[in-house]
């Protein structure tokens, strides 16, 4: 056993085990009237009775064990450590009571630890450790190819308390090099830097003996943490189970803050939406004419953005350029012409045909406007005015339809004919992102189908989400659409703010890690979308998108068939996106006859063609 003196100051140790033989002979022998002292004991300036050993030799093993010595583990590796290191070993008086007071400073209960820091509001769930306290949801991975799968982790950790908590001032000594406390210092963890106390707060804290947690927040924990909080409130709402579904969609946006980029906006959209399923606040549809022209100018801004529309566009115009070839008199039904901005460049292309242009007929379909102006005559007036410049026979007519199942046969016949050796009017019939609100309204696609059936057109051409979106299963739906949408906002973190140009420096840099007015509308357009699919329920959620595969089944039981999309729309529409920054991110596929784009590995919108099957 180790013994070391004490001076009047409290300083180190006068010896040591290691001294001399000379200086322990001359120690004074123990007192003769005592004969009970154990004399071994005695020679080495401790009075133990020898009546005592026997209770003295019970602690010490009981002391072995609490330390670890005897094949039983420690309690407490950090305290063991501390004794054999920082512990100072007076002369005890009393061997018995030294070794008990050993054994109970062991066996002591560890401090209560602190209250940990509030990370959510009171109706939260949080436990006492910190942690969000979130029911893993029971997905079934398998019923969707990108489905998202939750792993729970702690989005903090508390410190670890055990390690410095406060000691007896006269069993810890503490060294002029053995703290790290006293002086400021910071690490990084997570990407998160913590800083240690100063001089005078650290000396504070342990006057007062309380321990305060370092809390450190890694965000990719609480991202998956996130997705994690949102798949479990959508499973909340689908069991209407509300009152969980509330503390869950509260706790969103504090673990949305700590994301950047695309998963915050994402997150942000889709909280936002569960917010308003749970509390009951659904939107309203567009009744103003503040709302109406917002949308129209949201519309306009993706359309710069992002190649989607500009995709959309190009290769439903060179499949109606194909069917016209060598026709002398077209009609185009635009069932959502919205501000015309497809069809200049159909314009264009008839314009530089060999033989000249063809007489063009246009139809746009629209929405009736809240303040009864006639927009769609303004739209055709603009066209008109770019057919006149490069010398296109145009006419144009605008149909005000509430819906597309308001549409009637006669209102979409060809004019007509002047005469018997007239060319008889060849019609092609064009949506863009149109069909799937049908889907609302039970029967309204299959009315709309029949009318463009009863004009026999030469060509369809449909331009859809490739998403499913319209499944009955609402968790289903919200984890395809969250990882739809989670690609299309990175699509648009990647392609920066639309059309790239060449430049270079300084200022160019700054601009381009700046998100643009486009940017910021066209997330504005989108998360309209995330809304209505995942806050509105019956004919009020209108964006129920679903796959090219889905559509080949309406459209073929409707009595049309594919018609395949040429090579030479492909290489073009692979040409259209090398013009956008971010280009390479983006992917033109070929899919039976179809053409999709995505990006990366994920197809986003489906471009097609039909016609009317051939009778059996």
């Amino acid at each position: 056993m180790k013994r070391e003196y004490q001076d009047a100051g409290g300083s180190g140790a006068a010896g040591d085990m290691g001294m001399s033989k000379d200086k322990m002979m001359s120690a004074p022998p123990p007192p003769q009237e005592d004969e009970d002292v154990d004399e071994l004991l005695a020679a080495l300036g401790y009075k133990v009775r020898s009546s005592d050993m026997a209770d003295v030799a019970q602690k010490l093993e009981q002391l072995e064990m609490a330390m670890g010595m005897g094949g039983v583990p420690a309690p407490d590796d950090g305290f063991t450590t501390h004794l054999a290191t920082e512990t100072v070993h007076y002369n005890p008086t009393d061997l018995s009571s030294w070794v008990e007071s050993m054994l109970s400073e062991l066996n002591a209960p560890p401090p209560p630890l602190p209250p940990a820091p509030r990370l959510a509001p009171a109706s939260s769930t949080v436990t006492a450790d910190g942690f969000f306290d979130i029911p893993p949801p029971s997905l079934d991975s398998s019923s969707s190819s990108y489905a998202l799968r939750p792993i729970p982790s702690p989005a903090v950790a508390p410190a670890d308390l055990s390690a410095d908590s406060p000691r007896d001032p006269k069993r810890m000594r503490t060294g002029g090099g053995s703290t790290s406390s006293s002086s400021s210092s910071s690490s990084s963890l997570g990407g998160c830097v913590v800083e240690a106390a100063p001089p005078a707060a650290a000396a504070a804290a342990e006057a007062n003996a309380i321990a305060l947690p370092v809390v450190v927040a890694d965000t990719q924990e609480a991202g998956i943490r996130l997705v994690h909080a949102l798949l479990a409130c959508a499973e909340a709402v689908q069991q209407e189970n509300f009152s969980a579904a509330e503390a869950l969609v509260k706790q969103i946006p504090l673990l949305a803050a700590s994301q950047g980029g695309a998963m915050r906006k994402v997150a942000a959209y889709f909280g936002e939406a569960l917010a308003r399923r749970v509390f009951r606040f659904r939107p309203q549809p567009d009744s103003s004419h503040l709302d109406a022209a917002f949308a129209d100018l949201l519309h306009a801004h993706f359309y710069e953005s992002c190649p989607y529309l500009k995709f959309a566009h190009f290769t439903a115009n060179q499949a109606i350029l194909e069917a016209f070839a060598g026709c002398r008199r077209v009609h185009v039904v635009d069932f959502g012409i919205k501000q015309g901005m497809q069809w200049p460049a159909l314009l264009q292309a008839l314009a530089l045909r060999p033989g000249g242009p063809p007489s063009f007929r246009l139809t746009g379909v629209g929405p009736p406007q809240p303040d009864e102006t006639d927009a769609l005559q303004q739209v055709g007036w603009k066209l008109a005015q770019f057919a006149h410049t490069i010398g296109v026979d145009f006419q144009y007519r605008g149909l005000v339809a509430a819906t597309l199942a308001d549409l009637e046969p006669f209102m979409l016949q060809p004019e007509a004919q002047d005469g018997p050796n007239e060319e008889p009017e060849v019609i092609a019939v064009n949506s863009v992102f149109e069909m799937h609100r049908l889907l609302a309204q039970p029967g309204a696609l299959e009315k709309v189908l029949g009318t463009v059936r009863a004009v026999r057109p030469r060509i369809v051409t449909v331009v859809e989400q490739e998403a499913n979106h319209n499944t009955g299963s609402f968790l289903d739906r919200f984890t395809e659409s969250l990882h739809y949408y989670s690609t299309m906002f990175d699509s648009l973190e990647g392609a920066g703010s639309g059309p790239s140009e060449i430049s270079s420096g300084p200022a160019s840099a700054a601009a381009a890690a700046t998100p643009g007015t486009d940017q910021v509308m066209s997330e504005v357009y989108l998360g309209r979308q995330i809304c209505n699919v995942v806050a509105c329920e019956g004919a009020e959620r209108t964006e129920r998108h679903e796959t090219l595969g889905q559509w080949r089944g309406r459209l073929g039981h409707a009595g049309f068939e594919t018609v395949h999309l040429g090579s030479n729309a492909y290489k073009q529409a692979s040409t259209l996106l090398a013009l956008f920054a971010g280009g390479d991110g983006y992917k033109v596929d070929e899919k039976e006859g179809c053409l999709t784009l995505g990006w990366h590995t994920r197809p986003l919108i489906a471009t097609s063609a039909w016609r009317m099957a051939a009778a059996p």
